[in-house]
């Protein structure tokens, strides 16, 4: 990684204007050699019927914070990133407070990185846990 810390959640946190991420309060906190964490707010705007936790919201913070740290691997003025699978488990409901995702690198190779994303509560606790696919494409020429 070519980054410092602060350079990689700065980068992060921009990209997030007028995207899902920002609609969702999602921030990128911390990052290192093999990880990225972002945290989102639990309450009434990403809940579902029921006043839990939406599961698909818990998906979306996993896929943003992995398809974000893939990033950092690749020569973004020639490559760029797509996620093409994503699982999720969900393990434990939350009502309310902040979810933090956390995604280490499992496989990084040329053209596919495989990422674990772990959903956790302000406790520590075990929400979600994620399994992220990438694909590094070449750019086209315009």
């Amino acid at each position: 990684m070519n980054y410092t810390k602060e350079q990689i959640l700065e980068r992060c946190n921009q990209f997030t204007k007028n995207t899902l991420m920002e609609t969702l309060k999602i921030e990128y906190i911390d990052a290192g050699e093999d990880f990225l964490v972002a945290k989102m707010p639990v309450n009434p705007s990403v809940h579902q019927p029921m006043g839990l936790l939406h599961g698909g919201a818990s998906v979306a913070l996993a896929e943003s914070v992995g398809s974000a740290a893939s990033f950092f691997f690749i020569d973004t003025k020639l490559q760029e990133v797509r996620g093409i699978e994503i699982s999720a488990n969900h393990l434990k409901s939350i009502r309310e407070g902040w979810v933090f995702g956390t995604a280490r690198i499992i496989h990084k190779g040329r053209s596919i990185h495989l990422w674990e994303i772990k959903i956790t509560d302000e406790e520590g606790n075990l929400i979600s846990l994620c399994k992220l696919t990438n694909m590094v494409l070449d750019k086209k020429a315009n």
